[in-house]
């Protein structure tokens, strides 16, 4: 496991690069920017700082789960999910990171249409649309096969 996340953590460090690449590049115009270009930008950094946060949940709890416990003790900015996220709670974090991700960048698609000068391409829009339908329809699925499954426990 060690390789893996150790890929992990380079490509945590990847995205900290792009993001702070996308500030540096967008921070000086933003006096000059309008409200829409300005939600744009916004919604980029939410949508690479939710990767790193996935990323984050991905390899504390994968290493938790697979090769050893954090012994970190009770120390108050420990999360609160640290410790207790199992491969069902990871499955439904990564999910629901997923269907954010995937939501921002259906928003940043729909924010496009028209600014562009060029006809928007209603098939991409439409698959768009649907591939994160599915990924809610799959959150869903998911949800509710793990709450069958706590029941069946008890």
């Amino acid at each position: 496991m060690a390789p893996m996340h150790l890929g992990l953590v380079v490509s945590l460090a990847m995205l900290s690069v792009i993001f702070l690449r996308e500030l540096a590049c967008y921070a000086p115009q933003v006096l000059t920017m309008s409200a829409e270009q300005a939600i744009l930008v916004v919604l980029t950094l939410i949508d690479l700082s939710l990767a790193a946060n996935l990323l984050l949940i991905v390899l504390f709890s994968g290493y938790e789960n697979f090769v050893s416990k954090l012994d970190i003790g009770s120390v108050e900015d420990r999360p609160d999910w640290m410790g207790k996220v199992d491969f069902s709670g990871l499955k439904m974090k990564l999910i629901a990171s997923i269907v954010a991700i995937s939501g921002i960048h259906l928003l940043k698609q729909f924010m496009e249409i028209g600014k562009s000068g060029k006809p928007m391409d209603e098939t991409a829009l439409f698959w768009l649309t649907v591939i994160h339908l599915t990924f809610v329809a799959s959150g869903v699925l998911l949800a509710l096969m793990d709450w069958l499954s706590a029941r069946s426990d008890h």
